[in-house]
């Protein structure tokens, strides 16, 4: 452990230390203690300048800096002193109106916090506290972490306040509640009759939230006591739904059938734990059947709601984009230079590779940049937007699958972004669900809305695409896909799986991340999947393994 500082006021007693830490115990009524890891002196008073002045303490923060810092929040929020807690953030105001909500709205008490292992300015800790509402009391514990700063003015240690410190899963605008749900717990199904749960299915949480907060109110239960995360405007914006962080009473449940396929839903779940950040989709081409959705993370469903570059994925889409204009054909011979450059941006091909005198075909199964961005000149800016949005009933956001999610943006636009996007970068943004449906379309020959809940549980209208691809260009993209699959970028992961198959990798770039996110789309038979592992790299070596292992399962 070391020497330890001496508290800057003397002590009559020593501070009893248990299993390595300093145990402080805290003052007031009901209240328990909270252990600080390290010393919790307060730093030296800094030099004062000729003038009288403090001047600005700067560089990096000590140890007993952020240890003192974040013992003060700590010890005034435990105790019930909002002000003071409060004023030990950089946002006074906004901690004011989260902390007095906490116990007010959210009706926490008996709020004990212990610190952990500090590492740099960060200190995470553990909270526990009773709820209570109308009598009945429920105890309370997750954890959560803070960030000690400079502040600006005068460099002195102070606690970076955002929602998050509050509870984890608030976001800005959020607020916790106690108090009756207002919307009925749901129990959610399988296309078999099983029940769908995260201890079964670790990722499913933020679905399993969509699908009561869309069919709650009108799956037949009532509604029971919880303390839940209210979503403000900006997590709604961002389709979020209203969580639920600890249930005082039960509701009755009401009943929700989904698509989901279990064999294809738990082989999803375990391919996506065997990576830090992937997310996968498989549906059913022929319906827009959603027969699996997974990802690594628990809390964000990125599978539906994310939105990332999806890279030369998106080159299914410029694809037939060319073909049906004339400026490509899967046999014909087409440039694929080392670099190309348009709207003063210059392109690169992977390692400056380039194929003279070969095939569009080849283009497309090697993923050569060059080949496309070639084409941009010939291109009005709209070109790949009407495209995307007219055949592939993508960037109209007009889904409605049962839960939120995002359908895809493919804006207008000029120059050297409107290039980008023709590879799946500038403003093209995806995720997977979107990309397994490009797939689908391609496989099944037409746009079928992507569905998890049936239309005709609560009679909603699905999306439609405005018209279908003709039959040349259908097939040439069918053998583009094909042709990668059996001896392109794809041709390691779909090894086995052929031959009514098709696919394509992807790579898209990333400010300040090393490695690119690997995409990969595929279809066999009737199944068509998708998937990212974000910062993973290439992705015929990333998510193409996942969803190659899904379409060998069959439906």
């Amino acid at each position: 452990m070391g020497k330890r500082r001496r508290v800057a006021e003397p002590r009559k007693t020593r501070p009893a230390v248990v299993g390595g830490v300093i145990a402080v115990v805290v003052g007031g009524a009901g209240l328990g203690g909270w252990a600080l890891f390290g010393g919790g002196a307060a730093a030296d008073d800094g030099p004062a300048t000729s003038a009288g002045h403090k001047a600005v303490k700067s560089g990096p923060l000590t140890a007993a800096e952020v240890t003192t810092a974040a013992q003060r929040f700590l010890t005034a929020w435990q105790s019930g002193k909002v002000p003071a807690a409060a004023a030990a953030t950089d946002d006074a105001g906004a901690a004011t109106a989260l902390l007095t909500g906490y116990a007010k709205d959210a009706r926490v008490g008996d709020v004990t916090l212990t610190a952990g292992t500090r590492s740099g300015g960060k200190v995470p800790f553990d909270v526990k506290g009773t709820v209570t509402y109308k009598g009945t009391s429920k105890p309370l514990a997750y954890a959560s972490s803070l960030t000690v700063v400079r502040r600006a003015a005068d460099g002195e240690p102070i606690v970076s306040w955002r929602p998050s410190v509050l509870h984890p899963d608030l976001k800005e605008g959020d607020t916790l509640v106690t108090g009756e749900s207002g919307t009925p717990p749901v129990k959610a199904f399988d296309r078999d009759g099983g029940e769908l749960t995260t201890a079964a299915y670790p990722s499913l949480g933020p679905v399993l939230d969509g699908l009561r907060e869309k069919y709650g109110k009108t799956a037949g239960g009532t509604a029971g006591v919880e303390l839940r995360v209210v979503r403000g405007s900006a997590s709604e914006k961002a389709k979020l739904s209203d969580k639920t962080v600890l249930e005082l009473s039960k509701g009755t449940p009401g009943s929700v059938r989904t698509t989901l396929s279990p064999k294809l839903q738990a082989a999803a779940e375990k391919k996506v734990a065997e990576r830090s950040s992937a997310s996968v989709v498989v549906l059913r081409p022929s319906t827009g059947e959603i027969l699996a959705a997974a990802n690594s993370s628990k809390n964000f469903n990125v599978a539906f709601q994310g939105s990332l570059a999806p890279g030369s994925t998106m080159k299914v889409v410029t694809s037939s984009l060319l073909i049906e204009k004339g400026l490509a054909e899967a046999e014909k011979k087409h440039p694929c230079p080392k670099t190309f450059t348009y709207g003063g941006w210059k392109f690169h091909n992977d390692d400056d590779f380039e194929i003279k005198g070969g095939t569009f075909k080849a283009s497309f199964a090697r993923s050569c940049n060059t080949a496309f961005i070639s084409q941009a000149k010939k291109l009005s800016n709209s070109d790949l937007t009407k495209q995307a949005q007219e055949v592939f009933g993508l960037s109209r956001n007009d889904w409605a699958i049962g839960v939120p999610t995002f359908d895809g943006s493919v804006p207008v636009q000029s120059a050297a972004q409107m290039a980008a996007s023709l590879i799946g970068q500038g403003g093209v943004r995806m995720n997977p669900l979107n990309m397994a449906s490009v797939a689908a379309t391609v496989t099944s020959g037409t746009f079928h809305q992507p569905y998890l809940v049936a239309p005709s549980v609560d009679h909603r209208k699905l999306a439609t695409a405005s018209r279908t691809m003709s039959a040349k260009t259908l097939a040439q993209l069918r053998e583009l896909m094909r042709y990668t699959a059996a001896y392109g970028t794809a041709a390691e992961a779909m090894s086995g799986l052929g031959p009514d198959y098709g696919a394509k990798t992807g790579s898209a770039e990333v400010d300040n991340q090393e490695k690119p996110n690997g995409w990969f789309t595929a279809y066999r038979g009737d199944l068509a999947g998708a998937g990212v592992v974000q910062a993973g790299g290439h992705g015929g070596d990333t998510a193409g393994p996942i969803v190659a292992a899904l379409l060998g399962l069959g439906a």
